[in-house]
């Protein structure tokens, strides 16, 4: 890599660890991009030499959690399909910052940027289907191509939405207490787990 372009990264990702820290305690609409320049060693209109947006800053984090997950996966040793639902509900277990970006801003990120950034965002998604899709060709042999895509097309969208469920405030639990909702608390693992197995029939 030329000086230039790692100059152009290293900024980028500096841009990127900011935003990931104000996230870990601070909601999406909250955090502006004076908040990310503030935590950053240079001037914050220097930000727009990168992103034009907040949105754009938030989805070049998310394609990094896509990219840290297709890596894990890709990485995965053979085995039993059961062992497979295992692992791939462990790998989710440890991108809790991937399922909350994916469920609670994913719509507002890639409707509030430049189309270059949304291209390579997608590739980094699209990565990430092959790698499940490469472990399902891995671990369940018998399973045919459009099984294997069945199994992608649930289990994504499945994905989306285990972030809210497995994180309940107290107000929400009172509201389900009041209205009568018999709530069970699952964990990330145990909910992607039991998804898995009952995509794969076993």
């Amino acid at each position: 890599m030329r000086e230039g372009e790692f100059k152009i990264k290293s900024k980028r990702e500096e841009i990127i660890n900011a935003c990931a820290s104000l996230y870990e305690t601070m909601s999406f609409k909250d955090i502006t991009i004076r908040e990310i320049g503030n935590l950053l060693p240079f001037a914050r209109p220097t930000i727009y030499n990168y992103f034009k947006t907040k949105e754009e800053i938030f989805l070049a984090l998310l394609q990094r959690e896509y990219e840290l997950w297709s890596d894990e996966l890709t990485a995965m040793s053979a085995g039993s399909p059961d062992e497979f639902a295992q692992k791939l509900a462990r790998s989710l277990e440890k991108r809790e910052r991937l399922l909350k970006l994916m469920s609670m801003n994913h719509f507002d990120m890639e409707a509030n940027s430049r189309l270059e950034n949304l291209i390579e965002f997608k590739k980094a998604y699209g990565n990430s289907m092959k790698a499940a899709d490469k472990c399902l060709e891995k671990f369940c042999p018998d399973l045919s191509a459009s099984d294997r895509q069945d199994f992608i097309y649930s289990f994504f969208p499945f994905v989306y939405g285990i972030y809210p469920y497995v994180h309940v405030t107290d107000k929400q639990r009172d509201a389900m207490a009041e209205a009568g909702v018999n709530y069970v608390y699952l964990s990330i693992y145990e909910m992607a787990y039991t998804c898995a197995k009952k995509l794969l029939k076993i």
